[in-house]
């Protein structure tokens, strides 16, 4: 495994994969410094996604490429107040190109599901997200087969039994 650093190089990761980039999602907060200041600003009732745009722009682009941008989010139970917030711009997301659905803790637990946040790339590679209270401190990539193999089983049990956004019930998304 190979350890990189948040940054130009975990964004290398973006830029370089030819068909597919597949994310399991199971932390019920993240802590991205980009995100502090628009969580805020929903909690006071005027929420801003302007902080999403490049991420936006990058979906976009790549789709017409052909690409595909596939994730899975657990949705805690309860919700906690950063899904809450999520679940209310994540059509965004869709709308840029990518195709998110939720599973319920409770299932992904009895589904063996990992508790550590991936990625897949084009099947072949796998990054193993670490995070800290500045949100992701790096990530483990590997090529390893049996690594690989392993992560694209979860995908394979979660994938078809989680819920696309626009049919989940969507938690009160007020914040507390």
């Amino acid at each position: 495994m190979t350890w990189i650093k948040p940054g130009a190089e975990f964004a290398h990761l973006f830029h370089t994969f030819e068909s597919s980039a597949w994310r399991w999602e199971c932390q019920g907060t993240y802590r991205e410094p980009v995100e502090r200041e628009p969580l805020q600003a929903w909690r006071d009732g005027h929420p801003t996604f302007e902080f999403m745009q490049p991420w936006l722009d990058q979906i976009r682009a790549q789709t017409a490429e052909g690409k595909r941008f596939e994730r899975v989010r657990m949705m805690t139970n309860p919700p906690t107040e950063y899904l809450r917030w999520m679940f209310e711009f994540t059509h965004l997301n869709i709308e840029a190109g990518e195709d998110i659905r939720w599973v319920g803790e409770e299932h992904a637990r009895k589904l063996g599901a990992p508790t550590h946040d991936f990625y897949i790339f084009d099947d072949a590679q796998v990054a193993i997200l670490h995070f800290d209270d500045n949100g992701v401190s790096g990530a483990e990539v590997t090529d390893d087969p049996d690594t690989v193999a392993e992560h694209r089983q979860w995908r394979d049990r979660v994938w078809p039994v989680a819920v696309a956004h626009n049919q989940q019930f969507a938690p009160t998304t007020r914040s507390p």
